[in-house]
């Protein structure tokens, strides 16, 4: 079977990739991916967060060369970055790639690192979209074409129309666990004993800056946690890009 041309349009490219593989998931699509599809052209974007080890385990045995980019925004919680660091060293990740904000960036626009309480929407664009952003004009210069995602429809109302492949902010977006139940993730956790996040035992489920993460109570949706009382539902990662980066290809 041959492979597809990734030179072609991003929508053209998704629909063909979804026709040949859009049944699969998990690691058989990583794999199918990773080793044929897009060999060397593909990269995940982790928030070494309450689930992640579920798919960078996924990642690691599909190709543990696959670079990983893990965003530290200056306020993650200490146990998030010693996570980071433990499962790293047990999956084997070959490339972890640490992007942080812009020092100048942080003392021009929150000197007091108390954005969070005013402007939560335009911290998060100092502390995640612009640094990731420029992450990504890097890897699209050097010829990546896809990205993995952690991503499932279970997690919130805006993410309940995700698909396993899709064409998005200048790259194909995969999305291997995107049909995957909250049963699923915990099987996989069982299955192949992948330690926790240690403050999953805590009650956060869903983790990310300490000052917007919080506990959720017995029965309550994972991502309730974060931004809790406010409209905010998602910190802009995976909303639309700027046309500046997602046009370069």
């Amino acid at each position: 079977m041959s492979q597809i041309d990734l030179n072609q349009d991003l929508e053209t490219v998704a629909a063909q990739l979804r026709g040949k593989y859009g049944h699969l998931d998990g690691g058989e699509l990583l794999s199918a991916l990773a080793k044929r599809e897009m060999r060397g052209q593909i990269m995940i974007t982790s928030s070494f967060g309450a689930e992640s080890v579920v798919l960078l385990d996924l990642v690691a045995k599909a190709d543990p060369s696959i670079p990983v980019i893990f965003l530290d925004t200056r306020r993650l919680f200490g146990e998030t970055l010693r996570y980071q660091r433990q499962i790293t060293e047990l999956l084997g990740l070959e490339d972890v790639r640490i992007i942080r904000p812009e020092s100048a960036d942080l003392e021009n626009l929150d000197p007091d690192d108390m954005l969070f309480t005013t402007e939560p929407d335009k911290c998060c664009h100092i502390r995640k979209v612009l640094p990731l952003d420029k992450s990504l004009q890097t890897l699209e210069k050097s010829g990546f074409k896809g990205w993995i995602t952690g991503r499932k429809r279970f997690q919130s109302s805006s993410r309940s129309s995700v698909e396993v492949i899709e064409a998005a902010d200048g790259f194909i977006k995969i999305n291997p666990l995107a049909h995957w139940t909250e049963a699923d993730i915990k099987s996989a956790f069982l299955e192949k004993n992948l330690p926790p996040h240690p403050l999953v035992a805590d009650g956060f489920l869903s983790i990310g800056c300490m000052p917007c993460t919080e506990r959720v109570s017995d029965g309550g949706d994972a991502r309730s946690g974060r931004w809790s009382g406010q409209k905010k539902t998602e910190c802009g990662i995976h909303m639309s890009r700027p046309a500046s980066v997602s046009a370069i290809n």
